[in-house]
């Protein structure tokens, strides 16, 4: 198989690359690398030095290719389907791209900051760092909110790399620091995103993993608007 995807299945930016697979239904050969195996880390770590999932490998073109944005890309160029995630349009890909980076840096980092700050040693807790990740995505949030309010996907009707970068990150963030009750069209677009069947893939697959989650309160495939509903 030409396409060999080095990932983890509980890990969010994998979600995001894996999204992409689904949705157009692109084989590969997955490798699932366990960090915490001295084996398996230093076999991803001759892939790929910095060893930072997910890595895309790609035999027929004899090439590497890291950084779930760069894959989608590179997926889109060399292995398209019916979804296309970069449109060809210039006004709507750098709107695509502007987004993608919007849900990493401003929604995927700060939650990662505060599930990580769970991870640190007794005494080395960050409180400071967890209040100014939970205030930067309660800002993200309102910008969604707003955004959402007339739009099916990240940058309208149609599915596209935004919505592969929106779709782990706000299923993440909705558990660490929940929005369902306060910010309605954030949770229906998450709702829409969740029922999309490659992202469904993506969350059946990590859903053995949800135990792992350093906070109390545990991820769950529940449907948020519906839950908000109750």
């Amino acid at each position: 198989m030409a396409l060999k995807l080095y990932f983890h299945p509980f890990a969010s930016f994998c979600h995001k690359a894996l999204i992409a697979l689904y949705e157009n239904r692109i084989p590969f050969e997955p490798i699932i690398v366990d960090l915490g195996n001295e084996a398996s880390r230093a076999a991803f770590r001759a892939v790929w030095p910095m060893a930072k999932m997910p890595v895309l490998r790609d035999e027929a073109r004899n090439c590497t290719v890291a950084e779930s944005t760069i894959i989608i890309e590179f997926l889109d160029a060399h292995y398209g389907g019916p979804t296309r995630f970069l449109p060809a349009d210039v006004d709507r890909a750098w709107q695509t791209r502007m987004w993608d980076r919007f849900y990493d840096h401003y929604v995927q980092e700060p939650m990662q900051k505060i599930v990580a700050d769970r991870l640190r040693p007794e005494g080395k807790a960050d409180a400071y760092g967890v209040d100014l990740a939970k205030a930067q995505l309660q800002k993200a949030y309102g910008v969604v909110e707003r955004e959402m309010d007339s739009k099916a996907w990240a940058i309208g009707d149609d599915c596209t790399l935004a919505d592969c970068a929106a779709a782990p990150a706000l299923f993440y963030a909705n558990t660490v620091v929940p929005f369902a009750e306060t910010h309605k069209n954030l949770a229906a677009y998450l709702d829409r995103l969740m029922a999309r069947p490659s992202f469904a893939r993506v969350l059946a697959e990590a859903q053995p993993y949800f135990n792992l989650f350093p906070l109390e309160r545990k991820p769950t495939i529940a449907r948020v608007g519906r839950a908000a509903r109750r």
